[in-house]
């Protein structure tokens, strides 16, 4: 509980970045990420802000930490507090298009804006989000590959969040097919600039 200054710098910063990727999705309006359809919907259903949303939902996958005997890191608690204050702060200032085209771009913005705060998050190495625990314990638990675990679980809250009022379109399939590229792509960026700044 005691992690380098260094490591806690890149984690807060990372987690921001991370946190105003995914508002930039939400404003697209051209569908969000997995989860934060989930949070939608619920927020739809009891008038919270979509950051106050992603925060007790957050809390909740935490609390299925316990049967599945996961231990959180500091990272997890601050990915728990910052991504969801991002949202509710940056959210009124982000500008919202009409136009398609504009949607989308704000869209495939917001996927790998995410993924270069993912890539800085996951260097920082201070401990797992809290969906990432429920994913990984899960497969531990179960024995099923990850590749099922995750798919099962973002099916679930993608179509329990759509069913809610959840937005679900471009942005989705942005994030469902770009995230993961994103995130290797920015992680080898910041390797070669560490790289390069440790060889001087």
């Amino acid at each position: 509980m005691r992690p380098p200054f260094t490591s806690c710098a890149m984690l807060i910063f990372g987690l921001i970045i991370f946190g105003f990727g995914e508002t930039l999705l939400i404003a697209s309006g051209s569908g969000v990420s997995p989860w934060t359809v989930f949070a939608q919907g619920i927020s739809r259903l009891t008038g919270w802000s979509i950051g106050l949303t992603t925060f007790v939902v957050s809390c909740a996958v935490l609390l299925l930490w316990i049967p599945l005997r996961q231990m959180p890191g500091i990272g997890t608690i601050l990915n728990i507090i910052i991504v969801a204050s991002v949202m509710d702060l940056a959210l009124p200032h982000i500008p919202v298009f009409e136009e398609p085209v504009f949607k989308i771009a704000e869209g495939a913005l917001g996927v790998f804006t995410t993924g270069f705060g993912g890539a800085i998050y996951l260097i920082a190495n201070l401990g797992p989000g809290p969906r990432d625990g429920l994913m990984t314990g899960a497969q531990r638990i179960t024995g099923l590959p990850i590749v099922w675990v995750r798919s099962a679980i973002e099916i679930l809250v993608v179509t329990i969040g759509w069913l809610l009022g959840g937005i679900v379109g471009i942005g989705t399939l942005l994030f469902a097919f770009g995230i993961g590229p994103s995130i290797a792509l920015s992680m080898a960026i910041l390797i070669s600039l560490f790289g390069k700044k440790n060889s001087h």
